[in-house]
């Protein structure tokens, strides 16, 4: 698990990542705090690995949103799902951080291998 504290880029670290899930009790914050460690592992990898290309970053945050796909069957064991409202939430979240770290990324690119 990565604490946000720990990424080196100040705006990631006092940023409120998932908040409009974690405020909606039909998400579960045990699911919701999954999906938050994929944001802040995609943002470490971001600083670790250093893209140097749009490219290289769509890669990287290809990875963690199928990440994120792999979570849909617990979503559906709670009675939850990643539907609109936590779409949208997500897709704010993956542009967030491409911005972040410098990046002008498309936000439909980001999530391109998305199945929510």
């Amino acid at each position: 698990m990565i604490e946000q504290s720990q990424l080196l880029n100040t705006k990631i670290q006092d940023y409120p990542f998932l908040d409009c899930m974690y405020n909606d009790t039909y998400f579960p914050e045990k699911l919701v705090d999954k999906c938050m460690n994929i944001l802040l592992e995609l943002s470490y990898n971001i600083e670790t690995e250093k893209p140097k290309s749009i490219e290289e970053l769509y890669k990287l945050s290809h990875s963690s949103t199928n990440k994120l796909n792999d979570l849909q069957d617990e979503f559906f064991a709670n009675n939850s799902e990643i539907e609109t409202v936590a779409r949208e939430c997500l897709a704010r979240d993956f542009e967030f951080i491409s911005m972040a770290y410098g990046f002008d990324a498309d936000i439909e690119e980001l999530i391109a291998t998305r199945d929510w």
